[in-house]
């Protein structure tokens, strides 16, 4: 899809991930009067004619508003979260359908994987061979039903519909909330403060033997763009760095960048979720040559950083 001359329609534009998908389209010569990023409190998604209004005139639609959180959030919002992201997604589609959008992307997530995948890397043809993990089911399955969507709009209809699935995103500008945060950026103020504060110990949710991957915001948002100039086709791709590593290991690494010498507390009566999380990333260097740039530990360093700068000055 030829950007530069596309009207386009970027929901979460003015969030954590959506602020550097809206920097990418800019870099990829799209005009800033082209891109239109309303926020929730302007229209609201859940509500169809909110959908119509906002899609309207638009040939691209890059989906990233979502109703998000940690595990946490997860337990205590179950039905808030099917119930938002599930309708946003389908008002949004059914909207672009019938205002004549060229293309619809999609971005999902890494929580609609069966909890135990039959094969680790993920691969995007495992996704409905399992039940996802309890605590992020009713999220998960709600934007994996958008892919369904998608697919059959797609054989129906003809509607061009592409579904990303990013591994958990990180970096600077992200969601510090203890209330909705992920693990990253809870841990990060978690050890900043405590060392902040000369605490003797910190306590961390779970065992830490799960494993995650990490990707670097900026990555995640040059893939989506690629993914939107080049990509066509139904079929789901992961978005990841292919970087796996146990909670365990994470946090040491935190406790060591922000100077925190106290003990490590691990609160095993809270749940790990899912066991592990690791992508096979090579469908998106196949179809339009994502791989991911930002090392880990770097990523890591400058989201820390951040956070220092901006909340504890």
């Amino acid at each position: 899809m030829d950007l530069k001359r596309a009207k386009i329609l970027l929901t979460g534009g003015h969030g954590f991930l959506g602020e550097k998908v809206y920097s990418e389209l800019l870099k990829a010569g799209v005009l800033a009067g082209n891109v239109s990023r309303p926020r929730s409190k302007e229209l609201d998604f859940r509500l169809a004619s909110a959908c119509d209004k906002a899609v309207s005139g638009r040939d691209l639609v890059i989906h990233l508003a979502a109703s998000v959180g940690g595990i946490g959030f997860n337990q205590n919002h179950p039905g808030q979260l099917f119930y938002d992201n599930a309708i946003m997604g389908i008002n949004l589609i059914e909207a672009s359908r019938k205002a004549g959008v060229k293309k619809f992307v999609q971005v999902g997530t890494v929580c609609a994987y069966p909890k135990v995948p039959e094969h680790i890397p993920f691969r995007e043809d495992d996704l409905w061979k399992g039940y996802p993990e309890e605590t992020n089911a009713p999220y998960g399955l709600a934007k994996l039903m958008l892919l369904e969507m998608l697919q059959a709009y797609r054989r129906e209809y003809g509607f061009n519909g592409i579904y990303l699935l990013p591994v958990n995103l990180y970096g600077p500008g992200d969601n510090f909330k203890p209330e909705s945060s992920h693990v990253i950026p809870a841990l990060i103020k978690k050890f900043v403060e405590a060392a902040k504060n000369h605490n003797s110990e910190v306590v961390v949710w779970g065992s830490g033997k799960a494993s995650r991957e990490f990707l670097y915001v900026d990555d995640a948002a040059r893939a989506i763009v690629l993914a939107a100039r080049k990509y066509d086709k139904p079929y789901p791709v992961n978005i990841g760095s292919s970087n796996e590593l146990k909670i365990k290991e994470l946090v040491a690494l935190i406790a060591k960048i922000t100077g925190f010498k106290g003990e490590i507390v691990w609160d095993a009566a809270k749940p790990d979720g899912q066991p592990r999380r690791k992508l096979d990333v090579s469908r998106a260097k196949k179809e339009f040559d994502f791989i991911s740039k930002v090392e880990f530990k770097y990523g890591l360093g400058k989201t820390i950083a951040w956070y220092k700068q901006n909340y504890h000055k």
